[in-house]
């Protein structure tokens, strides 16, 4: 192994990432370590995300990752991933992403993170993968020194599929503050389980957090897990204005951020200029930046393609957009000029640096 030394330096999104190793989870799941080339170090907030830049067959492929290591570690990052039935991209980093592999990648970004609503308590509830930025937000406060007050809830379908249970553990050993609460759908066969088990539900929200009214909540898993853990806490009359969530997914019931008053006509041409390119398309109001800029041959980088990650900001220096975002760009980088491609509509003539 060639030890790196560290930089006083901070890595930035126009270097790429080297995958120096893998370690296998849970079934399906990895953690993969990287460091920036230059012995640069990471920094970020504890909960944010990459979106990596994956050279599967036909062409890149952006897929989003939580970074699963906490900044308090700053010579490396992870993330893990967890290749669901049919997953393209998680499946070839699976079985073709190893040691000296380098990738382009985007971010960090996001804005799913304690530091930016803190408490004096805290409640992390999550489902399969979406453990990884409680770990990564745990490990941040671990690292602290100080104890926290954190009641930790991850539901899996089997004790064998509860990600980082051995890291979680030892830290709990540690530090009391940190208190653990795992629950699972059924025992592996031929070993005991005495942890809670079942769906969660309202009962086992009291059972593991009475306290709950008290605590700063925070929620990551997959959609139906999520609206499960809202309507519990909704119906104990928890204040949902202290509950976040994390998603990569479309958002169920919201349209994100808007100008009120904007209305896109069909029928009305708009004219967009990709600077960098050259080319000039005409098209609908209707349609997005980014489905423009594919009907124009050109590939500006995209992730959720509904204003989540922010993987298709891209400035815009010339014109009008109705842009509906659902928090992937900051309101610095608007002020700066930039949009996301993916939920951006053309109003009149528009010209971009793509």
């Amino acid at each position: 192994m060639t030890a790196m030394t560290p930089t006083l330096a901070f890595w930035s999104d126009d270097e790429p990432l080297e995958c120096v190793s893998f370690l296998p989870e849970a079934p399906n799941t990895v953690t993969f370590t990287f460091q920036a080339p230059s012995g640069a170090l990471f920094r970020f907030k504890p909960g944010q995300f990459v979106t990596l830049e994956l050279p599967v067959p036909g062409g890149p492929l952006h897929r989003t990752y939580t970074i699963s290591s906490s900044p308090s570690r700053p010579t490396s990052l992870t993330v893990t991933v967890k290749a669901q039935d049919g997953s393209l991209g998680t499946r070839w980093m699976l079985d073709h992403l190893r040691p000296g592999v380098r990738l382009k990648a985007i971010g960090p970004t996001g804005q799913f993170s304690f530091m930016n609503h803190p408490a004096e308590k805290y409640l992390f509830i999550s489902a399969g993968s979406g453990i990884t930025p409680m770990v990564s937000m745990t490990t941040y406060m671990y690292d602290a020194g100080r104890e926290p007050d954190i009641v930790f809830i991850n539901c899996a379908r089997l004790p064998s599929e509860i990600i980082f249970r051995q890291r979680m553990e030892m830290m709990a050993s540690r530090l009391p503050g940190i208190e653990l609460a795992w629950v699972v759908d059924k025992a592996d066969p031929y070993r005991p389980w005495t942890g809670y088990r079942g769906p969660f539900n309202q009962l086992l929200l009291g059972l593991a957090a009475p306290d709950y009214l008290d605590r700063e909540v925070f929620c990551c898993g997959p959609e139906p897990f999520m609206t499960a853990v809202r309507e519990a806490l909704q119906g104990l009359g928890y204040d949902m204005d202290r509950y976040h969530q994390e998603s990569f997914s479309a958002p169920v019931g919201e349209t994100g951020e808007y100008d009120e008053g904007v209305t896109l006509d069909e029928e009305a041409k708009a004219e967009v200029t990709f600077a960098l390119s050259g080319k000039t398309v005409e098209c609908s109001e209707t349609e997005t930046l980014l489905s423009v800029a594919r009907q124009a041959g050109l590939a500006i980088p995209s992730g959720c393609t509904f204003g989540v990650c922010g993987t298709c900001k891209v400035k815009k220096t010339e014109g009008q957009v109705h842009m509906v975002h659902n928090g992937g760009i900051t309101d610095e980088d608007i002020e700066d000029g930039y949009i996301l491609a993916c939920c951006s509509n053309p109003i009149g003539k528009v010209a971009i640096e793509a």
